[in-house]
């Protein structure tokens, strides 16, 4: 399962964190955010241990994506060392997730 991110723990889950950390932007009433929910959690299974795949929800947590300047969801950003390397919107497969992890983040 993918780790719930929220704005209160955003920079010790994710800025600070010693692996990469995929993120997906999502909110309940996303009908391609619940689409690509069990493919993010498949993702998570997939990277334990090598990359963080987490989930923020953006109702509940405005501070963080409007940070991150968020004006479309799905968006996945992926960080590596607490910068953003990676950012896609909308709903993608799962094999061009793994190519952007692949390439930015395990490369």
């Amino acid at each position: 399962m993918a780790v719930q991110i929220t704005d209160a723990n955003f920079e010790a889950n994710v800025l600070k964190s010693s692996i990469p950390v995929l993120i997906d932007f999502w909110a309940p009433w996303c009908g391609p955010c619940r689409a690509m929910g069990p493919v993010i959690d498949e993702l998570a299974a997939e990277y334990d241990g090598k990359v963080l795949i987490a989930k923020m929800n953006v109702d509940e947590n405005p501070a963080t994506p409007s940070k991150y300047a968020i004006r479309a969801i799905p968006t996945l950003i992926l960080f590596k060392g607490g910068e953003v390397v990676e950012q896609i919107t909308g709903a993608v497969s799962k094999s061009s997730i793994k190519d952007m992890i692949a390439q930015k983040a395990l490369g």
